[in-house]
């Protein structure tokens, strides 16, 4: 039998298919790597077109249909929603910062006591501004303290979300530097796919390029800097803790794509392991 888009050919019989683009969409994606490609004529003994342009015509309204209902397939994943919530809170940390950062200057030209200390932020800084003698810059400071509340709720939620999307992976780092290591790998199937050393240094954009580019010392970590068990251990073990953090989280970020629950014996094994990594001499 041989098996085209348009239908099926046997014993020089032909059985067509309904000539809609929904229906020769799905026969497409049916068929994947195995579909033959046949002359227009036989679409046309077939019945299912009357001439080369419509049979090009047809095959294109279909292929569009397809598209269409992969892309729907892709933007319906449970990680895309959490790659957006990892991305609109950078952006909130870049709008906040950049905010505060104006809003420094402006109280700096306001107010002749106000000292380099205050530029660390913080409480002393959100009260110089609420008490500015502009009423314009204090509106200004409102504002940044409540993008500074919505960024708090939000990192929560990002949080929250990464526990159910991805269990095993926030597991093992907790669920912000899970999510994270996800929107940097662009998706959990990215993510997964990826060995354990471009996952350690996932995130260490600039100083691998400026190690390729001048000859810098290569990056020992990325976005896992962020995890306790690393930024905590002591720089003589902290490049192995790394590497061993990062082989774990390969395999539980496999786990999270085709299983996409926790399983408790995988993070037992792996928590005992990293720790194991930080005392070994």
């Amino acid at each position: 039998m041989e098996r085209y888009w348009f239908g099926e050919i046997e014993g020089g019989q032909c059985r067509p298919i309904a000539a809609d683009p929904a229906a020769v969409a799905r026969r497409l994606e049916e068929l994947g790597p195995s579909l033959l490609r046949p002359d227009w004529t036989l679409a046309q003994s077939c019945g299912v077109v009357e001439d080369r342009a419509g049979y090009i015509a047809l095959l294109g309204r279909s292929c569009i249909e397809l598209a269409r209902a992969q892309v729907a397939t892709e933007l319906s994943g449970p990680d895309v929603e959490l790659l957006q919530m990892v991305r609109t809170l950078d952006e909130t940390d870049h709008v906040v910062n950049l905010l505060l950062e104006r809003a420094v200057d402006w109280q700096a030209v306001l107010d002749p006591g106000f000292t380099r200390k205050y530029r660390q932020g913080g409480k002393a800084l959100a009260g110089r501004i609420r008490r500015s003698p502009s009423p314009a810059l204090r509106q200004v400071g409102a504002e940044i303290e409540s993008l500074g509340e919505m960024r708090t709720r939000l990192m929560r939620e990002v949080s929250r979300r990464a526990d159910q999307v991805m269990p095993n992976t926030s597991a093992l780092v907790g669920g912000l530097v899970a999510a994270r290591l996800m929107a940097e790998a662009g998706g959990l199937l990215a993510l997964a796919r990826m060995p354990a050393g471009t996952i350690q240094v996932l995130g260490a954009r600039t100083a691998l390029f400026s190690h390729i580019r001048g000859g810098a010392p290569s990056p020992k970590h990325g976005v896992i800097f962020q995890h306790r068990r690393v930024h905590n251990a002591g720089k003589e073990v902290r490049g192995r803790v790394a590497r061993v953090l990062a082989a774990k989280l390969a395999i539980a970020a496999r786990i999270d794509l085709y299983r996409g629950e926790l399983d408790p014996a995988f993070i037992d094994r792996a928590q005992a392991r990293i720790d194991a990594a930080g005392v070994e001499g």
